[in-house]
């Protein structure tokens, strides 16, 4: 499997801690640096912009994908390479899942959420291989990785599925992880898939 364009979810916030900012630009470099290109939501804010102005510094292509509604407002930059205005945020999410090759989330709101959350799903049933990172700056995830085994061990979902996302604790470990991913053999079946 070759992985060249890495999606990134991410906040749009400027109003976070400093520590999110520096591991969304680290990341940012280390893409770059490892030829990969980055697609993301075209926003020229937070923790996307961070981590897309660094990408863009150190050699990687930017593909921005937003909805009208947010393009309207001015918040996209100038700097993609490739920019598509979407009708809405569904059709936003399917474009960055039809572009990209591998899933980053970094710390993120309840969009960042929902876009992690549809990606495990699409894995869980097979529409794709592609790997599914969860970058855990400052612990930020460590209560949303408690539900999940929360869901597993009360059945609500099938113990394998914890082999679909995996948790980088840094940029470097996540970007480790997308150079030597292998895509799972994950049986696609209503016994893999529904709990037990």
């Amino acid at each position: 499997m070759v992985i060249k364009k890495v999606c990134v979810f991410a906040s749009s916030s400027n109003f976070l801690d400093e520590v999110y900012y520096e591991d969304a630009k680290k990341l940012g470099e280390l893409l770059g640096q490892n030829d990969y290109d980055m697609v993301y939501g075209g926003s020229n804010l937070g923790l996307m912009w961070a981590c897309a102005e660094q990408a863009k510094n150190n050699g990687a292509k930017l593909i921005g994908i937003m909805p009208q509604k947010l393009q309207e407002m001015g918040v996209f930059t100038e700097g993609c390479d490739e920019f598509y205005v979407t009708t809405g945020m569904r059709e936003r999410k399917a474009k960055l899942d039809e572009v990209s090759d591998a899933v980053i989330a970094l710390a993120g709101g309840f969009g960042t959420l929902e876009e992690l959350s549809e990606m495990i799903v699409q894995k869980q049933l097979g529409y794709n291989k592609k790997p599914v990172i969860i970058l855990n700056t400052n612990g930020f995830y460590d209560k949303l990785n408690e539900f999940f085994e929360v869901v597993i061990e009360q059945k609500f979902a099938n113990k394998n599925m914890r082999s679909i996302y995996y948790v980088a604790q840094t940029p470097q470990e996540a970007v480790e992880y997308l150079k030597n991913y292998k895509p799972s053999e994950l049986n696609v079946d209503k016994n893999a898939i529904y709990a037990r």
